[in-house]
């Protein structure tokens, strides 16, 4: 069982656009309002089977959640979740006009 657990986790693909990573993270709002908050970040991140999730996805919305709402809700915070997904996280995700 260990065995088929690593195996699942050495799979996961983390590559993909800034849309692929937009629509992938609105999967998880929950409530459907345009916004995500930290408990569906934690959800989010959690889903990627990485170690202390909840703990990452805290750090995260202190780094992207400019004005302190709580929730990642404009363009300036996405782009800076994006950036802290790319840096902290280690996901790979690119702009699809950087490839032309």
């Amino acid at each position: 069982m260990a065995i088929m657990f690593c195996i699942e986790v050495l799979s996961t693909n983390r590559e993909m656009t800034v849309e692929e990573f937009k629509a992938w993270l609105s999967r998880f709002d929950a409530d459907k309002d345009g916004r995500i908050s930290c408990e569906e970040l934690n959800e989010a991140i959690s889903s990627l089977r990485v170690w202390f999730g909840w703990w990452k996805a805290r750090r995260c919305m202190k780094a992207s959640d400019s004005n302190r709402t709580g929730h990642i809700d404009s363009a300036v915070e996405m782009e800076k979740l994006v950036q802290y997904a790319q840096q902290q996280l280690h996901m790979k995700i690119y702009d699809y006009n950087d490839d032309y």
